[in-house]
């Protein structure tokens, strides 16, 4: 090796861990100026200067009726990369979330010789927890964005360092609402409601009925509240127009995507569980989430899933706060009174953004330069004893 152009492997899958493999370049390059980088990259990855074998959208397939067609192609993609990535032998093979293919190709890798490492964890800890014996035996290296899964893992014996979260180096300590409101429109003063239904067609069948519904009280009671639903696709907005208007709610303001700035106008949001949760409590926002999925599902994700609460909010924080409205207990009443508690407790308010903003300093921790100086520590054998299995 020695003489030799450093070389890193780095395989992403979506449009997201695009983003955190081009951060990951930046930090890689100020570490090893001669580096090349050659994997699977989308276009941001590729502005660094990595080298893609394949365009990664050939990757981004969801769903398992989706999924089967493709299967003999992904699996020639897969074996063409790993014979790529025993040639170039680089120092470490990088997989960036999308774990079903990128942990498929990390273990044949790995038995091949190889180093690896993965960034942003798969949910193991909150389902289907036998996966960490098969990330035991072909990860040398797991890092996370949070550090409730980097404790996980040192319980696991599985080598790891948490290097925060993206999310947290980006969003100021203090959102800017005044800007926010002026941005969108909305008058400066006045409660505002941000309701977000969520990204996908399933999830905005289930839950904006209900969360019209809980509109409706809550405008009963106050018709000067203001509401608004940013649409995360063209798609979801023709959706959610058609929920407006069954539901007789002609005054609530319909926004284009700019999501983050529809939270950040907000006083309280209403939201549907996921990884937007996370933006919330970054903006120091009071929040009532919900979520229901279909009946046989639901049955199933409760034997599987070892969790008290299910919002990142209330798992990273201290104390969990913020309200779950699942499945059945998601009615249009709870929800009404839910956002009515945060509207009607300014103390409360206070000490969730206390508790939230002691959440943002422990994320912030510039992810790309800590996971860039975990993978030379890997690569240099000084891995932290906290670190090592």
């Amino acid at each position: 090796m020695a003489g030799r152009q450093p070389v890193f492997a780095l395989i992403a899958g979506e449009i997201s861990g695009d983003i955190l493999g081009a951060g990951l370049i930046r930090a890689l390059r100020d570490l090893y100026p001669d580096a090349r980088f050659i994997g699977v990259c989308g276009p941001q990855m590729q502005a660094e200067g990595g080298e893609s074998l394949f365009p990664m959208e050939r990757l981004s397939v969801m769903g398992i009726t989706e999924v089967l067609p493709r299967l003999p192609e992904l699996f020639r993609l897969r074996r063409e990369l790993v014979e790529l990535l025993v040639r170039e032998a680089p120092l470490a093979v990088i997989g960036i979330d999308s774990p079903d293919f990128t942990l498929s190709v990390a273990r044949r890798a790995h038995a091949r010789g190889l180093r690896t490492v993965h960034y942003v964890s798969p949910s193991v800890w909150a389902w289907r927890q036998g996966r960490v014996k098969g990330i035991r035996e072909s990860i040398d290296l797991m890092l996370t964005l949070l550090p409730f899964e980097a404790r996980f893992y040192q319980e696991q014996g599985v080598p790891v360092a948490f290097v925060g979260h993206p999310l947290a180096d980006m969003i100021p300590d203090t959102p800017d609402v005044a800007g926010a409101r002026a941005a969108l429109s909305l008058a400066p003063q006045g409660k505002v409601l941000a309701v977000l239904p969520g990204s996908r067609s399933g999830e905005v069948r289930q839950l904006l009925p209900d969360f019209l519904a809980a509109v409706k009280l809550l405008k009963a009671d106050d018709p000067a509240l203001t509401v608004v639903i940013p649409a995360a696709t063209p798609q979801r907005a023709t959706e959610i127009r058609s929920g407006l208007l069954a539901a007789g709610l002609d005054d609530v303001a319909l926004v284009d995507g700019r999501s983050r700035e529809v939270m950040a106008a907000a006083d309280v949001v209403l939201m549907a569980s996921g990884t937007a949760t996370l933006e919330g409590l970054l903006l120091k926002k009071p929040m009532v989430i919900g979520y229901r999925l279909g009946g046989l599902t639901y049955a199933i994700a409760r034997r599987l899933i070892r969790l008290e609460h299910y919002g990142l909010p209330n798992l990273l924080a201290a104390t969990p706060r913020i309200p779950e409205l699942i499945q059945h207990a998601l009615t249009p009443e709870a929800v009404a009174a839910a956002v009515r508690y945060w509207f009607e407790h300014p103390e409360a308010v206070a000490e969730l953004q206390e508790e939230f903003q002691a959440v943002h300093q422990q994320l912030r921790r510039d992810a790309s330069v800590h996971a860039a100086a975990a993978v030379k520590a890997l690569i240099d054998g000084t891995l932290a004893p906290e670190q090592q299995p």
